[in-house]
């Protein structure tokens, strides 16, 4: 079977160094047909998703997907994207984080394992989306900083 990726233990890391530093842990995702994400927020074959705890619902960081669900202009949806699609992930407010390769191998897919697909209210405090829903008081048309990103392979 060979060695795991070390992607989805250095996406967890990340989380958590954005997470314990305060800051808003985003993914940059390469969209296909393995990925569940509402399509009115894709542009140019992919997304940009906010992680943050305050943002997400049943926040999975798995070796094969990210699961969650968030709001996206009021709706709740689940968002389920395979790790091999993550491009980056990386601190909304500094940029700092990390690149990845984007696996692209459908022979190393496993199918989505699939949940009861029933979104549950969110808990807490607001969640919000990838691109909507900011509830930090932040100006919508300020784009975050570029992410200062490392490719690894």
């Amino acid at each position: 079977m060979g060695e795991s990726s070390t992607k989805p233990y250095l996406i967890r890391a990340l989380h958590e160094w954005c997470t314990d530093n305060g800051y808003t842990p985003y993914v940059v995702v390469q969209v296909n047909d393995r990925t569940m994400v509402p399509p009115a927020h894709v542009r140019d074959g992919q997304i940009t998703l906010n992680i943050g705890n305050l943002a997400t619902n049943k926040l999975l960081l798995g070796n094969e997907y990210i699961e969650f669900q968030a709001r996206f202009n009021g709706v709740v949806e689940m968002v389920s994207v395979p790790v091999g699609a993550v491009s980056a992930i990386y601190a909304r407010e500094t940029g700092a984080g990390m690149g990845f390769e984007v696996q692209d191998d459908e022979d190393t897919a496993t199918p989505h394992p699939g949940r009861d697909g029933s979104p549950d209210a969110i808990d807490g405090a607001a969640a919000q989306g990838a691109q909507g829903d900011k509830s930090d008081g932040k100006d919508d048309d300020t784009p975050p900083p570029r992410p200062h990103l490392t490719i690894v392979k």
